[in-house]
């Protein structure tokens, strides 16, 4: 899926835009036992309370896609004959009202998910999209449709212990200790299927959710989905790592990363102003050109490239999941420094007297503990 079709499903998740008829749930403890189950009719609720359920389940589909937002891909065999994705149709293909369907699908995520204790929800939610077409000047006409997008999205959420505090009554006119009862609290993974590729159902592919890139819950997609171990961002990001630095070795240099970066970051910076939907891919044949662009010499780009391929086993890198765009930062033992990306090339590193040092130039605007401060010139006029 691509950022304009994740946005089409999005905006489905209001009150008046969905064919969601109801909605249902798992409410499990710590222990993994049940301790209730949820099938309730949106059409008997507030609109308050409708409100909340579809923006719990929204924000399954919130993220960046390739980081929170990971695509899950079913093999052909899967496709043609497989438990878990014959379990996952039919959830869709009868609006999740086969009750057997659910309590087989609460099951995999009961025996699988560990959320350390916490109780959570599991929340279910079917809908149906006519999805409207679009002509090829870009204009979309609600009237016509030539797809229907039937699918279910579920999000799991924890549900937290209330507070106990002082709360006042209006009835008694005075403060009393009480709970605000357990409360749901924003999802912690969740997932789409099918996925919505070319503005059409595609039963090959789920969007997975995780909330925190660094633990994506390998034990959930192992179960639900049975399908390829996923790397997180945070493991794509090491393995780049440790391919870079692993293979060029001594070409490892401050100058070296500090050229990558601004390549990296001047190509994701040009991603985003021609507003292409799709995510910035990069093949390892391009990270190699920015590391040649870069001084690394080619045998050394070689072993990078087979290193990272072996590590990440793909030949693709996500930008965003191996760099950090939004900040450049030096360390040492000692100090960190940390500047802007667009300002990294005023670093640069010097030898004197037989020790080498992080040049940061400081002419003026110079402010310690948020003091402003002169540094002192010496007799030929320098700081």
């Amino acid at each position: 899926m691509n950022q304009k079709e994740l946005n089409e499903i999005r905006r489905r998740f209001r009150s008046d835009k969905n064919a969601i008829t109801r909605v249902y749930g798992c409410y499990v403890n710590g222990n993994k036992e049940v301790i209730s189950y949820l099938d309730s009719s949106l059409g008997l609720q507030s609109q308050e309370e409708t409100e909340m359920y579809l923006n719990i389940l929204k924000k399954a589909l919130s993220g960046a896609l390739g980081r929170n937002l990971l695509d899950i891909v079913f093999s052909t065999k899967q496709v043609a004959d497989s438990e878990e994705h014959r379990l996952l149709q039919t959830l869709r293909l009868t609006s999740l009202q086969d009750a057997g369907a659910r309590e087989a699908f609460y099951r995999k995520i009961i025996d699988s998910l560990e959320l350390g204790g916490q109780n959570y929800l599991i929340l279910l939610a079917a809908d149906t999209y006519d999805v409207p077409f679009h002509s090829k000047d870009g204009q979309k006409q609600e009237d016509a449709s030539d797809q229907v997008f039937q699918y279910i999205l579920c999000s799991i959420c924890p549900v937290k212990e209330g507070t106990y505090a002082l709360r006042y009554s209006a009835e008694e006119k005075a403060f009393h200790g009480s709970s605000s009862g357990q409360t749901v609290a924003a999802p912690v993974l969740g997932f789409l299927f099918p996925a919505f590729d070319s503005r059409a159902a595609n039963i090959y592919n789920a969007l997975y959710y995780s909330r925190n890139p660094a633990e994506i819950h390998q034990e959930v997609i192992d179960s639900v989905f049975c399908t390829q171990t996923l790397k997180s961002p945070e493991d794509q990001k090491e393995a780049f790592q440790s391919s870079l630095y692993d293979t060029l070795q001594t070409e490892c240099s401050f100058e070296v990363v500090q050229s990558v970066h601004e390549q990296v970051r001047a190509r994701l910076d040009e991603h985003k102003e021609s507003k292409d939907p799709e995510v910035l891919e990069f093949s390892l044949a391009e990270m190699g050109t920015i590391l040649a662009n870069s001084g690394v010499p080619a045998e050394r780009v070689t072993a990078f490239q087979e290193e990272c391929k072996r590590q990440l086993e793909c030949e693709v890198l996500n930008p965003k999941n191996i760099l950090d765009n939004k900040k450049f930062e030096v360390c040492t033992p000692e100090i960190k420094v940390s500047v802007a990306p667009e300002f990294s090339y005023l670093l640069e590193t010097r030898v004197i007297d037989g020790k080498t040092y992080l040049l940061i130039p400081a002419d003026e605007g110079i402010a310690v503990n948020g003091i402003d401060v002169c540094l002192q010139k010496d007799r030929d006029g320098n700081s």
